[in-house]
């Protein structure tokens, strides 16, 4: 690979991680799919640095138990649909334009698509398998 590629790749790959660490406490940035986009990029890039992000707290608290029991728990969906909706309704009252309104309904109703009927919900039990013990439970 060329030398120059790889390092724009990995410098985007840890922004992607950064970013990914930053929406564990920002509801707007989604973490998984952030982390999972490095972890993808840098498996290509830098066996290295690929190990150094699914070695991390944040790959195997929001990333392993999704990739590897195929989905989220029922109470996993409904605290992301409940935070993501507030965050919506704050922008909603904050911004009082009518074009906003209709983006933001379209995100809600994208959002509860993807979250009821896209993605897989798994027991408790099959994603508790996959966490760490070391890890507190949701």
């Amino acid at each position: 690979m060329n030398p120059v590629l790889r390092i724009v790749l990995l410098a985007f790959a840890w922004l992607c991680f950064a970013l990914g660490i930053v929406g564990v406490f920002v509801p707007v940035l989604p973490t998984t799919p952030l982390v999972l986009l490095a972890t993808f990029i840098c498996a290509r890039c830098s066996p290295r640095c690929h190990r150094i992000i699914t070695s991390s707290k944040v790959y195997r608290r929001y990333v392993q138990p999704f990739k590897e029991a195929g989905g989220m728990t029922g109470k996993a969906k409904a605290r992301m649909l409940a935070i993501s909706y507030a965050v919506l309704l704050i922008s909603a009252v904050l911004v009082q334009r009518p074009l906003v309104w209709i983006i933001l309904a379209a995100v809600a109703v994208f959002l509860l698509y993807l979250v009821c009927v896209r993605i897989p919900t798994v027991g408790t039990l099959e994603v508790a398998k996959y966490r760490e013990e070391e890890l507190p439970a949701e």
